[in-house]
């Protein structure tokens, strides 16, 4: 656009497609008065129907036939390896190895060679957030658990970068490789984290094994699909140049695409981390080893002071791993730059570094207060002093919070939810199929009918729609959260340097921890997991809507302000319109964010298909109840994900919006 020129004119469509759009809204509301409560398919909360009791059976067979099987005799042998390798490096660092009464490497040792990993890899700061990290664990009374969780996500991160750099390069490389592969991975990280524990449990059955595997499951796809993006990203010129001198594929691989996509890896690792953190927090579930499992008591049994402490080390743990993956991605970058400086300084600070940990790692082995941490009360302290001030709380602001959530469970959630849910089936299935096709057209109207026959066969549609319910109401709070901080930093660089730092945080936070503190607010309820589900994805969706907004062109703003336009109209008119792809991936971010605590909600009152994976969980007859419900939640992601790609891609064609936005795939959530 030549400077000077008006502000581009943003096309009606988007607004046309809501004329049809509320028109079937209203013909469903009128429907629903007519019919409601009839074939709603309710059923009871503790009930099963015949699909979920064959699907049990199918379970019983396997678990019958586990010695014959090949497959089951497959899965025991992985089991058993898991859980060997699990228990060999718990003696190591942390628990008890019989006829040694204390570990064969204790907390001094360990401490000192993980301060020493990060100094290497990264920086003496990094080494001081290590130590001080590695310190709390301890002090704080959960060494045992956060070395437990560390091993889980070590085997898991370790696994993942073996089995996942190898595909990565695959589809980096093989563009027909690529589309096959990312169906796949689409599928994995769609799925609700707690979706994958239900198999997982049937093939290699409860506990460390378990973990193991539903932690790599999880944290595989982010570095196959992010380092196979920075593989794919290298120039073609540099290649072509590179292939002129007569280079073969292998040197082409290991001196051009790997190390020019060194810094896209090794985020892709950071990410990797992150989801195996995450993930090893969930397996507490299936009695998987660490810090999951106090966290999980205090919530089962609504103590948040119990679970306040083991809670607040997993976000350290979080941050450390978030950081030292970060730091050692910056540095991997100097180095190949070479920007360093002070070499020979660094190699006497690593080499003495490396004597002072194995110093530390010989007295651990010889003395036994250096190798058991000492017990402290300090953690037992802060717990109690954290649920004296929940009770504060609840005694003087209980009224506020209680009032909050009736009045939105009142006037909001309630009257959704009934048109949803007590209409007759085949009423919502026509209007949520009729919505598809207005929004997204034929593609998603396809998606959606396919999606909602596999929630019709499965049994649990009431429970979908609830769920459903509370899925669009979070994600509407979210991208409200979303417009109004995501544009308020992108016009003020001061707000975006306070809030962006916050965001970061709260994207590195197990979502099995935010329900510490709104349990504490509003007690177990539906409204406290739709509050949980709305923080969790929030800050993913706001620095979407920042970002975009931040990239509409500046001279497009301000030949919209050689017009005269107010603020108001400025973001309206001009900003938003042209960062509307933004905001659709946002959208598609948050719903996908919201839907992932879906189960995790279902521990606090949530209900619906949340409640019903655990209680297939907690009840072996009713596994086929809890395996429906949770591939019900993967059809609602399915569906919910495909009509927000497809409306993207209507709106692209709307307007004058910014298109490479659309280049490649949206992200399917929740990457961290």
């Amino acid at each position: 656009m030549e400077p000077g020129a008006p502000p581009p004119v943003v096309e009606n469509a988007g607004l046309s497609r809501w004329i049809p759009a509320l028109a079937v809204v209203v013909a469903w509301v009128l429907v629903y008065f007519f019919t409601r409560g009839n074939h709603t398919l309710d059923l009871p909360s503790l009930s099963r129907t015949d699909l979920h009791d064959r699907l049990t059976g199918v379970q019983n067979g396997l678990l019958e036939g586990r010695s014959t099987n090949p497959v089951m005799q497959f899965t025991n042998a992985i089991a058993d390896g898991f859980r060997s390798t699990v228990d060999w490096l718990q003696r190591l660092v942390s628990k008890p190895a019989f006829p040694r009464p204390v570990p064969q490497i204790g907390w001094l040792g360990v401490t000192a060679l993980a301060t020493y990993v990060g100094l290497v890899v990264a920086s003496w700061r990094i080494a001081l957030l290590v130590l001080a990290s590695f310190l709390a664990f301890g002090v704080l009374g959960f060494w045992d658990a956060s070395m437990d969780t560390l091993i889980i996500v070590l085997i898991s991160v370790l696994l993942s970068v073996v089995i996942g750099l190898p595909i990565a390069v695959w589809i980096g490389t093989n563009a027909r490789a690529n589309a096959v592969v990312t169906v796949f991975l689409d599928l994995l990280q769609t799925m609700p984290t707690f979706v994958y524990l239900l198999p997982i449990v049937l093939f290699f059955g409860i506990g460390t094994s378990a973990a193991v595997v539903a932690t790599l499951l999880y944290a595989l796809p982010p570095i196959i699909r992010i380092a196979g993006f920075g593989i794919r990203e290298v120039s073609t010129t540099t290649i072509e140049a590179t292939d002129s001198s007569g280079q073969t594929y292998w040197q082409r691989l290991f001196k051009v695409q790997l190390p020019m996509a060194r810094k896209t890896i090794i985020v892709g690792l950071n990410q990797t981390t992150l989801a195996a953190l995450s993930m090893a927090t969930l397996a507490s579930f299936v009695d998987g080893p660490g810090l999951g499992k106090p966290v999980l008591q205090g919530l089962r049994v609504n103590d948040v002071g119990t679970a306040f402490v083991p809670g607040a080390l997993i976000v350290l743990m979080a941050v450390m791993l978030d950081r030292t993956t970060t730091a050692a991605s910056e540095r991997s970058e100097r180095v190949a730059r070479g920007g360093t400086s002070n070499v020979a300084r660094r190699r006497l600070v690593v080499i003495g570094g490396g004597v002072a940990a194995l110093v530390a790692v010989y007295l651990s082995r010889t003395y036994v207060t250096l190798a058991e941490f000492p017990t402290y009360s300090v953690g037992g302290r802060i717990s109690a002093g954290v649920s004296d001030v929940v009770d504060w709380i609840k005694d003087n602001l209980g009224g506020v919070t209680g009032g909050t959530k009736d009045g939105i469970t009142e006037w909001v959630l309630n009257p959704v939810q009934s048109v949803l849910a007590e209409s007759p089936w085949f009423v919502s299935f026509a209007a949520i199929a009729l919505l598809s096709l207005v929004f997204g057209g034929l593609r998603a109207l396809v998606i959606t009918v396919v999606c909602l026959l596999g929630v019709w066969y499965l049994d649990l549609w009431h429970d979908a729609m609830i769920t459903l319910n509370m899925t669009l109401f979070a994600t509407l709070l979210v991208m409200a959260l979303a417009l109004v901080f995501g544009v308020w930093m992108a016009r003020d660089r001061r707000v975006d340097l306070g809030i962006r730092p916050l965001l970061d945080a709260g994207q590195t936070i197990p979502p099995f921890v935010y329900l510490i503190p709104v349990l504490a607010l509003f007690g177990p309820s539906r409204f406290t997991a739709i509050v949980a589900a709305i923080v969790y994805a929030a800050p993913a969706a706001i620095k979407l809507v920042a970002d975009g907004v931040k990239g509409v062109s500046p001279t497009t703003i301000e030949a919209g302000r050689s017009t005269g336009q107010t603020t108001w109209q400025e973001i309206t008119k001009v900003q938003l319109p042209m960062a509307k792809g933004s905001l659709v991936l946002a959208t598609n971010q948050g719903l996908l964010y919201v839907l992932s605590m879906t189960v995790i909600g279902g521990l606090v009152g949530a209900g619906a298909l949340g409640f019903d994976v655990v209680y297939g969980f907690s009840r072996s007859e009713a596994w086929g109840k809890g395996a429906a419900a949770g591939l019900t939640i993967v059809l609602l992601g399915v569906m919910l994900d495909r009509i927000t790609r497809a409306a993207a891609d209507v709106r692209r064609d709307d307007g004058p919006g910014p298109r490479r936005a659309f280049n490649v795939r949206l992200p399917i959530g929740p990457p961290r």
